[in-house]
C-alpha cells in the first residue's frame, strides 16, 4: 500500500533540512547554516503514533541557474502536487519576511493541509513572537526547536490527525511493479509493447511522459498486475525538468508502492551513474529486482556481446548480483514475454518462506564447510537461525556475541541460503541477534 507524503516547504535557511532530520529521526539531509547546502537525500520514512509516511525535504529540489522566487515556485508546486499534507516552515529569529508571504500566497492555490511551523523558538519567552505570522492565514502556528526537539511532538500529532484514511486493503496475490530508469532508456514504450497498445505517449524526446500511470491488467493465467510507470510528471514546465532531485524522488515513490522493480537500462547509452544510483534505491528498500536492458535490437553484436553485456552489469551493480537480466526490445518485441514470467518468479522469491528445521540444517552444513571465525581466542557460535518476514525475506541468527559475526562470514551464510533455495531477484536481509 503507498504511504501518505508530507512535503516540508518554506524559503531557505529556515530549517527544513533539520526539521526534516528530526522527523525521520535521524540525520538524513546536510544541515549548515548556510542557503542552499541541502545536496542529497531529499527522502526518507517518518512514523509517528503507529503512522508511517513518506517524508520530502523540498530544500533537497533545486533548479541551477534559476531566479529565487522560481526556486521556492518550484519547491512549493511540488509539495502541493505530490504530498498529502504540507508543513510550511518560517524563521521565528529573523521574523516574518517577503518571500514567507510569497510561499503562502503559493499555498493558498492548494486544497491540502498546510502545518505552520515557527522553528528555531528555543526561549519559551520568545513564544508571544509567533502571533505575527497569523497573518500568513495558514492557521495556527506552532512553535518548534528543531534543533533541541522542542516542540517538534506537537508537529507530529498534526501531521498524523491530517493523513488521508487508511484505504482498503488490495488484492494479496496481486503484483505491483515499476519501471525505473533514466530518462530515454524506453520506459513507456516497454509498457506499451507489454500491454500491446499504446496506453502512454512514447517518443524518442526525454522526458515526454507527463502524468503518471498505473495499469492494471492480468495475465492469460489469471495473475493480476498493476504496472507504475515512474516516468511520469503531472505538470508540464521548465521547472519540472531542470530538476534530477524531483525524478530521483518520483521513483523513490514508485519504488515504495512496488513489490518488484524493473531497472531499465538503455543498450546503446550503457549504464551511468544515475542508474546505479536509483537502482540503490530498490536494493535498499528490500524490493525484488528485474534488470531490462532495453533497445538490444540497436547493437551490432556477435557471439561475445551479450556476455560482455552481463559482465559489465555485474562490475557495475556488485550488489544486485542475485538480480536476474533480461535483454529486450519494445520496438520488435524481442524476449517481452519473458518480463512477466521472471517478475512472477521474483515475486514468488519475495514471499518465501522456510521452515526453521531446514533453515538450520542449511546453516549448521555451512558451518561445518566454513568454521565459524574467532576474535582474541573467542569463537563465534551460531545456535539458531529463523525467518522472521517476507518481502524481503529476512532471517535473524542468534549467536554468543554479536561482535564475533564478521560481514564476511554473514555474506557466507546468505550465499549457502541462496544455494540451497530459490531467492532469485530479492534481496535478503540478514540480522544478527545474541541470544539471550
Amino acid at each position: 500500500m503507498s504511504l501518505p507524503t508530507v512535503a516540508i516547504v518554506g524559503r531557505p535557511n529556515v530549517g527544513k533540512s533539520t526539521i526534516f532530520n528530526r522527523i525521520a529521526g535521524e540525520r538524513i539531509s546536510i544541515v549548515e547554516n548556510i542557503p542552499g547546502v541541502t545536496r542529497d537525500r531529499i527522502y526518507a520514512t517518518g512514523e509517528w503514533l503507529n503512522k508511517k509516511f513518506s517524508l520530502i525535504d523540498t530544500g533537497g529540489i533545486e533548479l541551477s541557474d534559476e531566479p529565487f522566487m522560481t526556486e521556492i515556485r518550484a519547491q512549493a508546486e511540488i509539495a502541493m502536487n505530490e504530498a498529502d499534507v504540507i508543513v510550511a516552515v518560517v524563521d521565528g529569529e529573523t521574523g516574518l519576511t517577503d518571500a514567507d508571504e510569497a510561499v503562502a500566497q503559493l499555498l493558498y492555490h492548494t486544497s491540502k493541509p498546510i502545518i505552520l511551523v515557527v522553528n528555531k523558538v528555543d526561549n519559551p519567552e520568545r513564544r508571544m513572537d509567533i502571533f505575527d505570522f497569523y497573518s500568513l492565514g495558514l492557521g495556527d502556528p506552532y512553535p518548534v526547536s528543531a534543533a533541541h526537539g522542542l516542540g517538534t511532538g506537537d508537529v507530529l500529532d498534526a501531521i498524523v490527525e491530517n493523513l488521508p484514511a487508511d484505504l482498503e486493503e488490495e488484492n494479496p496475490d496481486l503484483i505491483k511493479f515499476s519501471l525505473i530508469g533514466r530518462p530515454n532508456v524506453g520506459k513507456s514504450s516497454l509498457i506499451n509493447a507489454i500491454l500491446g497498445e499504446e496506453r502512454v505517449i512514447a517518443s524518442p524526446i526525454a522526458g515526454t511522459t507527463r502524468d503518471a500511470i498505473d495499469t492494471h491488467f492480468t495475465d492469460p493465467e489469471g495473475q493480476e498486475f498493476v504496472m507504475i510507470d515512474t516516468a511520469g510528471m503531472r505538470k508540464s514546465g521548465k521547472v519540472y525538468e531542470n530538476t534530477e532531485k524531483y525524478a530521483v524522488m518520483r521513483a523513490m515513490r514508485a519504488i515504495d508502492r512496488s513489490d518488484v522493480v524493473l531497472m531499465v537500462l538503455n543498450a546503446q547509452e550503457g549504464i551511468r551513474e544515475y542508474d546505479k544510483r536509483i537502482a540503490g534505491f530498490a536494493h535498499e528498500a528490500g524490493k525484488g529486482i528485474l534488470i531490462v536492458v532495453n533497445k538490444w535490437d540497436t547493437l551490432v553484436k556477435d557471439d561475445k556481446t551479450m556476455k560482455k553485456f552481463e559482465e559489465d552489469i555485474r562490475w557495475e551493480f556488485k550488489y544486485l548480483d542475485y538480480a536476474p537480466i533480461v535483454y529486450v526490445s519494445a520496438k520488435t518485441g524481442q524476449r517481452l514475454s519473458q518480463i512477466p514470467e521472471q517478475i512472477k518468479e521474483i515475486s514468488a522469491s519475495q514471499n518465501l518462506r522456510i521452515s526453521s528445521s531446514i533453515l538450520n540444517d542449511v546453516i549448521m552444513d555451512a558451518v561445518a564447510i566454513n568454521p565459524t571465525p574467532t576474535d582474541k581466542g573467542k569463537r563465534l557460535k551460531i545456535f539458531y537461525a529463523t525467518q522472521v518476514a517476507v518481502k524481503p525475506p529476512t532471517f535473524v541468527v542468534f549467536v554468543n556475541e554479536e561482535e564475533l559475526m564478521h560481514f564476511s562470514y554473514l555474506r557466507f551464510l546468505e550465499n549457502q541460503i541462496r544455494k540451497a533455495f530459490v531467492f532469485e531477484g530479492t534481496p535478503i536481509h540478514m540480522i544478527t541477534r545474541k541470544r539471550k
